[in-house]
């Protein structure tokens, strides 16, 4: 078999786990597998990186930040491949550049155009073991470039893809993919299998196993991914193509997002284009915008609200601030969060919602936002009822038996 392993920050936490790492690349390769692994930084490094640029610098130079975060990748793919060759593996450690993997002009947040694999080849067909510093690649320009935060997922899916591996196993600190995060609801199980399309739901609803645009890019490419921890043997969480079986479970799993804001424009000038003018502002931001309420015009004014992540707040008060001719009033709130239901067997069941809206009323839980998909359906609450909502939601769908 052709597989590409990802390893992440807390599995290359240190030298111990680096070593455990090699001794688990190590079986893979003696028992015949042909192995491309990809790496991240070890834990904490790239956050002490960027420690270091801001003791220069609050606002550093991106392609320098690019430059530098780079780094951290790069010294775990040449230990591990120090540590496999010990054990008498023939592996060979490469930078993005070295595998082949371009991307677009952008810095800090690059997006992978194509993979020349020639040298990856090469490398296999002569029996060793490749190691990939994952998150980064370089530009049409020989610039280096990172793909963002969890971009080393974003490389082992996309060199999985290019390669026509049969798996992509992704390591982590947890076992696989849970129906609800476990430290809020300890009845949560572990799935055996998970849909692209509610994997891609749960990962950009907060979810932190995997990073929504590896998810993305496997949908696109076809590539079957296997979600496992580095610390145990057990079997893990297939995330593949929906399947007869999948659409048979009504609900798969329950999020919380608390890293999200609301924002309410009030007495908005109802004008053709004003919308457009504030959201593309924002995106020109890269503020991501999740849920819109607008209420209907009366007086020719109207209400106007969304959500944002926290995070993103600060950046977009001083986009809304260039609008203050266009509203009376501007209201920001912190104290919310996102609690999600997710299921592709929502598809062919009716009901989904009105349980979900029954049952937070039942517990006197105000929903505030409503956001609907096929295959999800997404409430803004008051952040202090976020875990009872998620334990309630988890225990009415049953997703506990």
């Amino acid at each position: 078999m052709l597989i590409v392993q990802k390893y992440g920050g807390t599995s290359v936490g240190g030298l111990d786990r680096i070593e455990s790492v090699a001794g688990r690349v190590a079986k893979a390769k003696r028992d015949g597998n042909s192995l491309v692994v990809v790496v991240s930084a070890m834990s904490g490094e790239t956050n002490k990186l960027v420690g270091y640029a801001q003791h220069f610098s609050k606002t550093p130079a991106k392609r320098e930040m690019d430059m530098l975060l780079s780094s951290g990748e790069r010294v775990t793919a040449a230990l591990l491949s120090i540590a496999l060759q010990e054990m008498g593996i023939d592996a060979v450690g490469m930078t993005g550049r070295q595998a082949g993997i371009l991307t677009d002009i952008n810095h800090t947040y690059a997006r992978i155009e194509s993979i020349d694999t020639t040298t990856i080849k090469r490398e296999l067909d002569s029996g060793k073991v490749v190691v990939v510093a994952g998150f980064q690649g370089i530009n049409t320009t020989g610039q280096v470039t990172t793909l963002g935060r969890g971009g080393s997922d974003l490389s082992a899916v996309a060199i999985a893809g290019a390669l026509d591996a049969d798996v992509c196993e992704i390591y982590s600190d947890v076992d696989g993919i849970y129906t609800t995060d476990p430290r809020i609801e300890p009845k949560a199980k572990k799935m055996d299998f998970i849909s692209y399309d509610e994997m891609l739901e749960l990962a950009s609803l907060g979810a932190k196993v995997l990073q929504n645009r590896s998810v993305e890019l496997a949908k696109k490419l076809s590539v079957k991914i296997v979600a496992k921890s580095s610390f145990s043997d057990a079997e893990g969480t297939v995330i593949s193509k929906e399947s007869e079986e999948m659409e048979e479970v009504l609900v798969s799993g329950i999020a919380l997002d608390k890293n999200q804001a609301r924002v309410t424009l009030r007495e908005v000038m109802d004008r053709p284009g004003i919308a457009a003018e504030i959201f593309t502002s924002l995106a020109d931001e890269q503020i991501n915008v999740d849920m819109i309420i607008q209420n209907a015009s009366t007086d020719g004014t109207t209400n106007l609200g969304f959500t944002i992540p926290s995070s993103e707040l600060e950046r977009a008060r001083e986009v809304i601030a260039n609008f203050s001719h266009d509203y009376g009033a501007v209201d920001y709130d912190e104290g919310v969060c996102k609690v999600s239901v997710v299921g592709v067997g929502m598809k062919s069941h009716s009901g989904v919602a009105a349980k979900a809206f029954s049952i937070l009323a039942k517990n006197n839980i105000n929903i505030e936002m409503i956001s609907t998909s096929e295959i999800k359906v997404s409430m803004i609450i008051d952040e202090k009822y976020g875990e009872l909502a998620v334990r309630t939601l988890h225990s009415v769908y049953d997703l506990d038996s």
